[in-house]
């Protein structure tokens, strides 16, 4: 009864039986009244019973009318009975008390609040793309966190799926308190701008120093989510359109800083049209000419450990690690080689679509743009070469916004099949143009690779590594899909073993990037540096790559 959309179907059906109760007592006053002017007498029982008999249609029994007035009341008292028996009171008990008494009963297995003792956990404000994404990892790394929901439906399937789900108004303070919000960790906000600024003007109220990363659609809104409250509002439609353009293939090869740890740079470089295409990785030795060490190689959007015996193709990217100075005599050696003075053609202007093009314009390279809409046309034309207005599946249209010529491709539609099949259509018609792609579904990466991406990202990817990052109090590093930088203590069984004896990336696939001991990094390490004792290792790798080092090394122990 505590449930209140039960409570108040069941007033309403108290409310039809009290009704059907008086019409039953009026007809057993009515009877006895013509019954004692037919001069027949009965008891108030008998009364009773001959209209629940004629009411719900048994029949008269031994007990009936005599004159014309009193068929006809029978008649009255047989049709009431049939529609207020027969017809309303099944579907009232149905619809005011057996469904209502089920969707109570559903909606009671979803929590109203967190487990006694919960601390440090994440709130996330809606099951979104990037919520999933994220809570997939909060799983993997043993992170307790909790999915707020305010619809009934939604909350009752996450907690189906065995997605930990309180139920709540986002905008009530109670629903905070129920989830003790003053001992979490962090609070995710990710519906919209609009009820982003009122849920976190809300948990202000009760939490004024908890952490609050919100998620921004339009770059309008992020100073009035800061104003309202937000640690860290974070623009993830914009910041995929600049990782995306930073990875396309312009003007002359240079390195391309894609994160940061502690003072050094992890940096992509290009080397299509260089000196360096068909050598092994161990012969060019960028480590003892500047200082860099490449701890990974990209070959068609899949990301390679190094070995030394690597053969470089047109395609490789080098994934390299060093200071701003060491990278900056990289691009020098470089700079003398074009990779194609040609536009970069991006196809799909939207959001994303306007960050990558705003992005390359600041950066002086030429864009071409496609798009179907005319508005996002004319807001895009400013920060493009030239503005093609119609389909990309157009093959006439394509080659007109250069296809045939364009270093890079940035697929930036918001629908995965679209950009899966331009994708396979741009590498059918250049097979050396280098193809970036945004999207949304990350079963879908793996297609769109083998249709001829060289590079995919995903905002939910994007989003759940940014906020992963706030959390942990590190910079963004965004490798790519499904590859993050993890910082594990060095296990017991690989103390004072060399790297070549830990065999890490042959048994795992992990890139050893660096150590950390004493608060000193060191990143010029080789195949004999040995694993200190309390020191920390920084890796490059998937999740899977992190599960097969802690079975093999951690686990052991």
């Amino acid at each position: 009864m505590s449930d209140k959309d039960f409570k108040n179907n069941s007033k309403i059906l108290f409310k039809y039986l009290l009704f059907l109760g008086i019409v039953i007592v009026i007809y057993s006053i009515v009877f006895h009244i013509i019954m004692q002017i037919e001069g027949h007498y009965h008891s108030w029982i008998t009364g009773f019973y001959w209209t629940l008999t004629v009411m719900s249609t048994l029949g008269f029994g031994d007990i009936t009318f005599a004159s014309d007035v009193g068929r006809s009341f029978s008649i009255v008292v047989l049709l009431t009975g049939i529609l207020m028996l027969m017809i309303v009171l099944p579907f009232a008990f149905i619809r005011h008390f057996y469904v209502p008494l089920l969707e109570s009963k559903k909606n009671k297995k979803v929590p109203r609040q967190v487990p006694t003792g919960t601390k440090d956990h994440i709130l996330i404000c809606s099951q979104d793309v990037i919520a999933i994404d994220l809570t997939e990892r909060l799983r993997q790394e043993s992170i307790p966190y909790f999915v707020i929901e305010n619809q009934k439906a939604r909350a009752l399937k996450n907690h189906d799926d065995q997605v930990p789900v309180i139920f709540g108004e986002l905008d009530n303070i109670e629903t905070f308190n129920l989830a003790n919000i003053k001992n979490a960790k962090l609070v995710v906000v990710n519906r919209d701008d609009f009820l982003n600024t009122k849920i976190i003007l809300t948990i202000r109220e009760v939490a004024p120093t908890i952490p609050i990363v919100a998620i921004a659609s339009d770059i309008e809104s992020i100073d009035v989510q800061q104003l309202s409250g937000a640690d860290h509002v974070l623009p993830i439609k914009k910041w995929l359109g600049e990782q995306l353009a930073n990875r396309i293939n312009a003007k002359h090869a240079k390195s391309k800083p894609i994160g940061q740890y502690e003072d050094l740079l992890i940096a992509e470089l290009p080397i299509h049209n260089t000196p360096l295409v068909s050598k092994l990785t161990k012969e060019i030795e960028l480590r003892h000419k500047f200082g860099v060490s490449i701890v990974g190689i990209w070959e068609r959007g899949r990301l390679q450990a190094i070995t030394g015996n690597e053969r470089l193709t047109d395609d490789s990217v080098l994934v390299i690690i060093g200071n701003k100075a060491q990278l900056h005599k990289i691009d020098e050696l470089f700079h003398d080689y074009n990779i194609n003075p040609n536009p970069v053609l991006l196809i799909g202007g939207g959001r994303v679509g306007l960050a990558a093009a705003q992005s390359l314009h600041k950066n002086g390279v030429l864009v071409n743009v496609i798009d179907q809409d005319p508005d996002i046309c004319k807001k895009i034309s400013p920060f493009c070469n030239k503005v093609f207005n119609g389909r990309a599946s157009d093959y006439d249209l394509l080659k007109k916004a250069g296809i045939l010529e364009a270093p890079s491709v940035l697929l930036s539609t918001h629908d995965d099949t679209i950009n899966i099949y331009l994708a396979s259509y741009c590498r059918q018609l250049n097979k050396e143009v280098r193809i970036v792609s945004r999207i949304s579904e990350a079963r879908n990466v793996d297609i769109i690779q083998k249709a001829g991406a060289n590079f995919v990202l995903s905002y939910s990817t994007l989003g759940s590594e940014a906020i992963l990052s706030v959390s942990k109090g590190q910079e963004l590093t965004v490798l790519g899909e499904g590859f993050t930088l993890f910082i594990i203590p060095i296990p017991k069984s690989l103390e004072g073993s060399t790297l070549r004896e830990s065999g890490i990336g042959t048994k795992t696939g992990l890139s050893v990037i660096a150590l950390k001991e004493n608060s000193e990094v060191i990143t010029l390490i080789s195949s004999n540096t040995i694993l200190p004792h309390g020191a920390e290792i920084v890796m490059l790798g998937n999740i899977e790559m992190k599960h097969r080092f802690n079975k093999i090394y951690v686990n052991f122990n």
